[in-house]
């Protein structure tokens, strides 16, 4: 099978070619895969645990009328950014200011040859491989505001990773497209 990433996101869209969605990893897709981005992103924030309380309600709402219009696709995406309101929020608890890598090399840091990167699709996985490699980790600067959003978020998407409607259209999906 090809990379998740050799499809042309631009030129899709998945209301209307479903068969064409690939469920991926994790977050992958959720800011590509459209109508869905366009219908969720405007309502995905955490900057305070209040926000994230409506935002993760909003969404996990819209997850439900996904699942209720028979829309795999649409839900999958609502529960990618249910996830990525987790994940984000517990980088920006950990880190202030969102980033965990400084730009300093580490003084052990391998050098690099294009051979020793594996072989991925996406250009930002090649270049988040050689940041892990190579460059420090900056020291957490907790913000308990965010760490409080991240728990929110993280509620909604374990609803939504472990609905049993989900649950069983994922499986019908994996077997009818994979």
């Amino acid at each position: 099978m090809s990379s998740y990433y050799d499809q042309d996101f631009d030129c899709i869209d998945f209301r209307e070619n479903p068969h064409l969605y690939r469920i991926g990893k994790g977050e992958q897709g959720v800011l590509s895969v459209e109508p869905y981005k366009s219908e969720i992103l405007p309502h995905w924030r955490f900057r305070t645990p209040d926000i994230a309380q409506e935002s993760s309600d909003i969404i996990y709402k819209m997850f439900l009328e996904y699942l209720k219009d028979d829309d795999f696709v649409g839900a999958d995406m609502a529960r990618k950014f249910l996830q990525m309101g987790y994940t984000r929020s517990r980088r920006y608890a950990n880190h202030k200011s969102g980033r965990k890598y400084s730009k300093e090399e580490k003084p052990d840091a391998p050098d690099i040859k294009e051979d020793d990167i594996p072989d991925y699709k996406d250009p930002k996985n090649r270049a988040h491989y050689i940041k892990t490699k190579t460059k420090k980790v900056l020291p957490r600067d907790p913000d308990p505001e965010k760490a409080k959003s991240a728990e929110i978020f993280y509620e909604k998407y374990q609803l939504a990773k472990h609905n049993t409607t989900y649950q069983r259209m994922k499986e019908q999906w994996k077997q009818d497209h994979h």
